[in-house]
């Protein structure tokens, strides 16, 4: 996945979860399902976010942006802010 492709991945998860957040400030959203959901999104923007990262930490120390993987969830979730 290049820069391009995670960020696209980034701008469609990003709709998604803005979504959820209005019907949730809406009260809309009741469900455990919806819930979930929301923090599924909310990891898989932090994995993303993480990634886009490494391969531009990568490419301005002269390393191969192909190389970064995504890390584990509990890892990427795990740092500090």
């Amino acid at each position: 996945m290049d820069d391009t492709q995670i960020l696209h991945r980034i701008g469609e998860l990003v709709e998604e979860e803005h979504q959820l957040r209005t019907r949730q400030q809406r009260g809309g959203m009741d469900s455990a399902a919806e819930q979930a959901r929301l923090r599924q999104l909310e990891v898989a923007l932090d994995q993303c976010w993480d990634l886009l990262r490494q391969r531009r930490a990568a490419r301005d120390s002269g390393g191969d942006p192909g190389a970064a993987k995504p890390r584990p969830v509990g890892e990427v979730e795990g740092y500090m802010q």
